[in-house]
């Protein structure tokens, strides 16, 4: 079983700043690709931030310069640090992991459940 767990997510007013974290935990023997989405009520789920293991990042446009993504490869968990946020930032982010549960293993994507961030005055 792997499991990945989001935190950090509330209620925070427009220009605030959040720092979500995901950690993945169960059997797992190594994590490639890391990345984090969002989906608004009554939207498509989009692709917020990805990083590969050696550190490389990506970011959709909307956050550039305010969202800021990173990872311990140790503790196998990664982070969102979001700030300026505005209310259109307010949507269920989610993380997922691209990994091998063991050394033989094809590399699959799971998913965390999601947490809510909502930016409103």
């Amino acid at each position: 079983q792997v499991h990945l767990v989001e935190s950090g997510g509330g209620l925070v007013q427009p220009g605030g700043s959040l720092r979500l974290s995901c950690a993945a935990s169960g059997s797992i023997y190594s994590i490639n690709g890391m990345g984090w989405y969002r989906q608004a009520p009554g939207k498509e789920r989009q692709l917020v931030a990805t990083i590969t293991v050696g550190g490389r990042t990506n970011y959709a446009d909307s956050v550039k310069g305010r969202f800021t993504i990173s990872r311990d490869n140790a503790k196998n968990t990664v982070y969102l640090q979001m700030n300026s946020l505005k209310p259109e930032d307010t949507a269920v982010y989610s993380c997922n992991a691209d990994l091998r549960r063991f050394y033989y293993d094809h590399v699959s994507t799971y998913w965390g459940q999601g947490t809510q961030v909502t930016v409103s005055s």
